[in-house]
This record gives C-alpha cells, sequence and structure tokens, in this order.
C-alpha cells in the first residue's frame, strides 16, 4: 500500500479513484470530491474541509481526524466503510451506504445523516440532529446518545441497546425494532410502527406507544408518560405507575397502577384488551 503522509490535496476530484493509498495527516482543503470512487482507502488523522470527500467509494478505514463544517454530504453511495474516533461536524453525512461502522465518534450536527443506509453498526456514539436514520435496514446499535427529533423514521429490523434518546417521534413507521436497557424521552413514540419491543426500558412521553400494530414490552417503567397505548395492540407490562391509558386496540397490560384508564366504546372494542393492574414483576 502506497503512503502519502502530511500533504495537502486541493482541487476538485484532488485523489480520484485512490486505490491502495494510505493518508497520514493529510489535510483535504478547497475542491469537491477529494476521494470519489476510490477503493482500498485507510485515512488516519486526516481533515476534510471540503464537501462530498468519499462518494462512491469502497473498503475504505476512517481513523481519527474530522470531517469539517463545509465536508457536506460526506459520505454518500459507498460500501464497506469504517469511521473509528472521528468528529464529524459537517450535516448529511453517510447517505445510502451499505457495510458501515462507527464507533467511537462525535457528530454534533447530524442533521439528515445516516439516511437510506443498510448493514450498519454504530458503539460509542453521540449524535446531535433531526432525523437521524431514517429509512435505514439493518442496524446494530450500542452506546448511542442522541439529541434530536425523528429519528430512525421508516427503519427496518433495528437492535438498539444501552442508549440515551431524547426524541420526539422516535421510530414512526418502522419494523421490527428491538430496544434494549435505554432511556426513550420524547412525544409520540412510536407511531404506526409494526413489531416494537422495549426490553428494561425507561420511557417518558406524552401520547407515546400508539398506534403500533404489536408492541411487546418488559421490565419498562414509563415515567409522565400519558395518553399511551391508543389503537396499539400489546402484549405489555410495565413496571410502576402509568399516567394514563387510552383506547388500546387489542391484547394485554399488565401494570402496578394506572392513574387514568380512558376507554371509549365507540372508538374501540373495549373488551378486545385485557387490562391488569397491581402487577408486580
Amino acid at each position: 500500500m502506497t503512503s502519502k503522509k502530511d500533504m495537502t490535496f486541493t482541487g476538485e476530484r484532488a485523489e480520484f479513484m485512490a486505490k491502495d493509498i494510505e493518508y497520514v495527516s493529510c489535510t483535504f482543503e478547497d475542491g469537491e470530491s477529494p476521494l470519489k470512487h476510490s477503493d482500498g482507502v485507510a485515512l488516519e488523522n486526516c481533515s476534510f474541509k471540503w464537501k462530498y470527500p468519499l462518494w462512491y467509494s469502497k473498503n475504505v478505514s476512517v481513523k481519527g481526524g474530522r470531517v469539517c463544517e463545509m465536508g457536506r454530504a460526506g459520505i454518500w453511495y459507498s460500501e464497506n466503510v469504517s469511521f473509528e474516533g472521528v468528529k464529524i461536524v459537517a450535516p448529511k453525512s453517510f447517505r445510502r451506504c451499505k457495510g458501515l461502522s462507527i464507533t467511537n465518534t462525535c457528530m454534533p450536527f447530524a442533521e439528515e445523516t445516516l439516511w437510506h443506509c443498510e448493514d450498519v453498526t454504530l458503539k460509542n456514539v453521540a449524535a446531535k440532529g433531526d432525523y437521524l436514520a431514517m429509512n435505514c435496514h439493518d442496524m446494530q446499535i450500542d452506546s448511542l446518545t442522541l439529541d434530536g427529533n425523528y429519528p430512525f423514521d421508516g427503519a427496518k429490523d433495528i437492535i438498539i441497546k444501552n442508549s440515551v434518546l431524547n426524541s420526539k417521534d422516535a421510530f414512526w413507521n418502522s419494523e421490527n425494532v428491538t430496544v434494549e436497557n435505554c432511556t426513550i424521552i420524547g412525544e409520540y413514540l412510536g407511531w404506526n410502527s409494526k413489531n416494537m419491543k422495549l426490553i428494561n426500558c425507561k420511557i417518558e412521553s406524552l401520547q407515546g406507544l400508539c398506534f403500533i400494530d404489536g408492541l411487546y414490552m418488559r421490565g419498562c417503567v414509563t415515567n409522565d408518560t400519558t395518553l399511551a397505548f391508543e389503537y396499539s395492540s400489546l402484549d405489555c407490562e410495565i413496571e410502576g405507575h402509568i399516567e394514563s391509558v387510552k383506547n388500546p386496540l387489542s391484547g394485554i397490560l399488565r401494570a402496578g397502577s394506572i392513574g387514568e384508564l380512558i376507554m371509549q366504546s365507540d372508538m374501540v372494542d373495549v373488551t378486545a384488551t385485557q387490562i391488569i393492574t397491581g402487577f408486580a414483576p
């Protein structure tokens, strides 16, 4: 593998179609698409300062360094790409990628990031921005800290563990999502989704967990959660108190206690849902 160290690259497509090259402590200055169509590239402690650095790239490893504010739309249409210990300041990173690994990475301006990607692994990632991971599928996530609304809209086949999501409208229109040992805070959680599992989670949500076809919950706590489960089919066990429950569609709900239970016979078949209070795990 050829090595390039302490170099500065400028101009459009500066290293176009680079193959089997290691870049160490290099800077990609002004000029779009510096590594477009690259293959077998390793980057260590490099900086990207302009748009579209890694488009249509394959087999890329990025360790350390920074994607700067104007490195917008940085990694699109790429395959087998790993990022480790990188600070990604630019928005719209990662679009339509396949085989993507991101670890120990900070994304403080992650607006419209991780869209339409598949086969994705995230570990120890901090992100702030709306619409993270829209329409992604086959994701394995561990220790994600997210501050941003509308994440995982339309996502499928997702497993999330040991994470904190401070996010309104999380998991809308999603399918086959499992969330374990997580904290989720935000309104309207999970609407219009299918096959959602929540295991050992702490949840705070106004009108959360509604319009879900197949909601499974075990070992969960619902602090300050109101008007929950509307038009959802349930297999749920809640530890402790639920502030209010409104018109679940069917199934079984066990809880320690329920503050207000709203069951309107003109809206749902009230006999289709079994509600049991006094539940103690």
